[in-house]
C-alpha cells in the first residue's frame, strides 16, 4: 500500500511540475490530452484497487481523488494565466488610438423614385383611396384579355414583352390590378391606386428604361364623368408640381379606356408661354388616361350601363424626371449618393 501511495505522490509531482512549465494554449491542450485523458499515469493506477482490501481502497480512492482535485485546481489556473495574457496582448496590439482622425460617414438618400412613389400614394390615400399593389409575374389573361387587348389586338405590337411562357410574363404595365381589383369587389364601386414595378422590351437610354415604376388609379362608381377624372387629375398634379400649374387633356387611343386622352401638365421654366424645353408648346406630356372601357366593366362583372369609371396610369420615373429636374432616367438606378444630393436641392 505505501509503495502504491509513493507511485500516486510521484505522478502528481511530475504533472504539477509539468504544467507548471506549459507557457501558451497549445502546449496546455497537449498536457490535457496526454495526463488528464482516461488513459493517463494518473487514470491507470486504478489498477491497484483489485488487490487491496475494502479499508485500503477507501484510503487509496481519496487520496487518487484529492490529487486530481490539486492537479484539476492547478490546470484551471494555468488556463486561466494563459487566456488573460493572451487577451491582454491582443488589447495592447488592438487598442484604438483615440488621437486619429474620425472617418466621417456619409448619410444616405431615398430614392428619388422611392420619394415621389410614397408622395404620390399618401396624395391619394388622403383623397380616400385604397392602395393595392399586383404581382410583378402576370397572366396573358389579365395582363392584355382582361385590358380589352385580345390576342390577335394590334395592341399587343405596343407592348414588346417578357415571356416566360405562352400564358406568363412579367408584366407590361400596372392596369392588370385594375381587373384583381375589381373581380376582389365584386362589383362594389371603389377607388384604388396601384403602384410596381413594369417591364418592357426596351432599349436603355436618357428617356426610356426595360424596367420602370408606375402608379395606376382607379376609380368605378355611379356617375363618374371625364369630369371627375380632370378634377382628380388637376387635384394631383397641382399637389405634386405646385399649385401655379395648369393641366390639359388631349385625345388619344388605348384599349381600356373610351374616350382615351393624354394629360399635360404645364412647363415649369415657362409657365405655359412657351420655351425650349417644353418644345415651345409651353405643355410637357405627364400621364395617360381614360374613362374605363364598358367591355373591361362588363368582364369583370360590372353593367356599363349602371357603372362607370375613369383609370389614369402615371409613370414615377417620369415624374421623378420632371420633379427633381433630372435628365438622364438611368441616374434614378445608379444609387450615386453624389447625383441624389443634387436631385435634394431646393426647387
Amino acid at each position: 500500500m505505501e509503495q502504491i501511495l509513493l507511485e500516486l505522490a510521484a505522478i502528481k509531482e511530475e504533472m504539477l511540475t509539468l504544467l507548471n512549465e506549459v507557457k501558451d494554449e497549445n502546449a496546455l491542450k497537449n498536457f490535457r490530452e496526454v495526463y488528464l485523458s482516461k488513459k493517463s499515469k494518473l487514470a491507470s493506477l486504478s489498477r491497484y484497487f483489485k488487490d487491496l482490501n475494502n479499508d485500503e481502497k477507501a484510503i487509496f480512492g481519496e487520496k487518487i481523488n484529492q490529487a486530481r482535485q490539486e492537479i484539476d485546481r492547478a490546470y484551471k489556473n494555468k488556463h486561466d494565466e494563459l487566456f488573460f495574457a493572451s487577451y491582454n496582448k491582443r488589447l495592447l496590439k488592438e487598442k484604438i488610438d483615440l488621437s486619429l482622425p474620425g472617418v466621417n460617414y456619409q448619410v444616405g438618400r431615398i430614392n428619388p423614385l422611392r420619394k415621389v412613389e410614397d408622395e404620390i400614394l399618401n396624395i391619394f390615400v388622403n383623397m380616400g383611396y385604397e392602395v393595392y399593389e399586383g404581382p410583378d409575374i402576370e397572366s396573358d389573361y389579365y395582363n392584355f384579355e382582361r385590358m380589352n387587348i385580345p390576342s390577335d389586338h394590334p395592341a399587343r405590337e405596343m407592348q414588346d414583352s417578357f415571356y416566360f411562357n405562352p400564358s406568363l410574363l412579367l408584366k407590361t404595365h400596372t392596369s392588370p390590378a385594375q381587373a384583381r381589383m375589381m373581380d376582389a369587389k365584386k362589383g362594389e364601386a371603389f377607388k384604388v391606386v396601384c403602384p410596381g414595378k413594369c417591364y418592357r422590351r426596351d432599349d436603355d437610354d436618357a428617356t426610356h428604361s426595360h424596367q420602370f415604376m408606375q402608379i395606376e388609379g382607379l376609380v368605378v362608381g355611379h356617375n363618374i364623368s371625364l369630369a371627375d377624372l380632370k378634377g382628380t387629375l388637376e387635384t394631383f398634379l397641382k399637389a405634386v408640381f405646385g399649385e401655379k400649374r395648369e393641366i390639359r387633356l388631349r385625345g388619344s387611343y388605348f384599349p381600356f379606356t373610351e374616350p382615351s386622352v393624354e394629360v399635360d401638365i404645364s412647363c415649369a421654366h415657362c409657365l405655359g408661354k412657351g420655351c425650349s424645353l417644353c418644345k415651345n408648346s409651353g405643355y410637357i406630356e405627364i400621364l395617360g388616361a381614360g374613362m374605363v372601357h364598358p367591355n373591361v366593366l362588363m368582364m369583370s362583372g360590372y353593367d356599363p350601363k349602371e357603372y362607370s369609371g375613369f383609370a389614369f396610369g402615371v409613370g414615377i420615373d417620369r415624374v421623378a424626371m420632371l420633379k427633381y429636374g433630372i435628365s438622364d432616367i438611368r441616374d434614378i438606378y445608379q444609387n450615386d449618393l453624389r447625383l441624389f444630393s443634387n436631385f435634394y436641392k431646393e426647387r
